[in-house]
């Protein structure tokens, strides 16, 4: 063994030694959450390893993803799974709830949920033991080492991106292309109704979406709109808060300063007079995006954030604005800002975001050009991307771990 690879293994060893120590912390800390509505009121188990639903016969892939966004990047992929392979059983955990109630009313038919077990190795090893899958595929930027290490004991295959310290040999390291550019459209008959109405009640008057945005950005938001406001009385500015609860705290705090506000969960409509329509709901952020010519992507106008996702915005064909701080979504923005420089405009605060959107607002052709801009970069990174992965999983992962399979009956 290598100076690196007895490196990795001993970081390895404290991390598992820690885990055990902590393990009753964490368990406390899941029921704290639970208390919260943080977690699920009657999957908490899930969290231990201990699982809700049979293990079908057969072999099993299982997708791990985190959150909503990782999650919603796992379905294409598994819907292409189910296309090619249907005899396959095919396992998808998640963390959150928020992840969860978006995704489970959009999994094929016969895809098993469950809620991801923390990465201890009581926890882990009881997962692995009993839903015993032959290829597991991470969506997430985290580095699980009980996971990783528990299912290479047991001989499930790994995508490797970020395994290195663990000794992952660069060659299995393969690159299908980022899946955040995936964007689908499957909604059930009721929701795009709902968009569609929407639509209607906006009719022509001027509109703006400012997503994803995070505490402390809706006064930059707000100090845009009331600016815009007063060139357009008629105006209506979409705020999309990156989580439900401050969408609730936004329009409350709007409604005793005496501001006409609509809220998306109690079904207000946009009527004359209401200027504000805030979104307070989750997973519809890809079918509300056509609702305007104008995307403003938050996460990204104060220090410390990193960002939001920007493709979803592209591929509805809106101009799509964003401020500095990105994070790991600077790749994304220089991708495809490289295919068309109109594609993402980057703005640094309040005045420049005014400045841009009136612009827009008042030269179509600019607009248009941004809108055409966008949606042109979104599609060329998007290409392809689904079959270059089903590709990399079935030949550099799941044909080798069914054939291992096969070897050991």
């Amino acid at each position: 063994m290598g100076v690196v690879a007895r490196k990795g293994m001993l970081v390895y060893k404290i991390y598992r030694a820690l885990s055990y120590v902590v393990s009753p912390l964490l368990q406390l800390h899941l029921r704290w959450r639970k208390i919260r509505g943080l977690e699920h009121p009657t999957r908490l188990p899930e969290r231990l390893g201990r699982p809700s639903l049979t293990r079908p016969p057969g072999p099993l892939l299982w997708f791990h993803a985190v959150s909503l966004g990782e999650g919603m990047a796992a379905i294409p992929v598994i819907k292409e799974c189910v296309k090619w392979r249907p005899d396959l059983n095919i396992l998808l955990t998640t963390t959150t709830m928020s992840a969860f109630e978006v995704i489970i009313n959009q999994l094929p038919t016969g895809v098993l949920h469950q809620f991801s077990p923390i990465d201890t190795p009581a926890a882990m090893d009881a997962f692995l033991d009993y839903w015993n899958p032959n290829a597991i595929m991470l969506l997430e930027s985290e580095l699980w080492p009980n996971l990783i290490m528990a299912s290479s004991r047991k001989g499930s295959s790994m995508q490797a991106i970020h395994f290195q310290l663990l000794q992952a040999p660069p060659f299995i390291i393969n690159f299908a292309g980022d899946l955040k550019y995936v964007v689908e459209y499957d909604a059930s008959k009721e929701e795009f109704r709902s968009i569609d109405d929407l639509k209607v009640q906006l009719g022509h008057r001027k509109v703006w979406m400012a997503s994803s945005i995070h505490r402390g950005e809706e006064e930059v938001m707000l100090g845009v709109h009331k600016v815009l406001k007063q060139v357009y009385p008629d105006l209506v500015t979409i705020i999309v808060p990156r989580y439900p609860q401050h969408g609730k705290d936004i329009a409350q705090k709007l409604q005793k300063e005496g501001q006409h506000v609509a809220l998306r969960s109690q079904h207000q409509r946009i009527v004359p007079g209401r200027n504000i329509y805030v979104v307070d709901t989750l997973g519809e952020l890809r079918h509300l995006y056509r609702l305007t010519p104008i995307a403003v992507i938050g996460g990204s106008f104060f220090p410390g954030l990193a960002g939001h996702n920007i493709s979803e915005a592209a591929a509805a064909g809106c101009a799509v604005l964003t401020g500095y701080h990105v994070g790991h979504f600077s790749h994304m923005l220089r991708e495809m800002q490289r295919l068309n420089p109109l594609s993402v405009l980057q703005v640094a605060g309040k005045l420049e975001l005014e400045e841009a959107i009136l612009k827009f607002f008042t030269d179509g052709k600019v607009l248009e050009a941004r809108q055409t801009a966008s949606k042109q970069a979104f599609h060329a990174l998007s290409n392809g991307i689904i079959a270059n992965a089903w590709n990399v999983l079935y030949f550099h992962v799941l044909k080798q771990a069914l054939l291992k399979e096969t070897d050991n009956r």
